[in-house]
């Protein structure tokens, strides 16, 4: 048990030790890569958009066909 407790001291230091190696990003880098991040994130959600409209359309004509729409 002791072994343990010792163990999870060890790996918080190494982590605090760890996070002082970090290089963080300035405030310019930060505010790009957020940009990047949401404009990803608004072209996957068009795409999926665009997707499910037109297997919705789709769908729907091929409802018709077969009269159950």
């Amino acid at each position: 048990m002791v072994a343990q407790i010792r163990q999870g001291f060890e790996f918080v230091q190494e982590c605090v030790e760890e996070l002082y190696r970090v290089t963080w990003p300035d405030w310019p880098q930060l505010k790009n890569a957020t940009l990047v991040v949401i404009i990803f994130c608004l072209m996957v959600s068009l795409v999926i958009w665009t997707m499910d409209t037109a297997s919705r359309f789709f769908m729907d004509i091929i409802m018709r066909i077969f009269g159950a729409a």
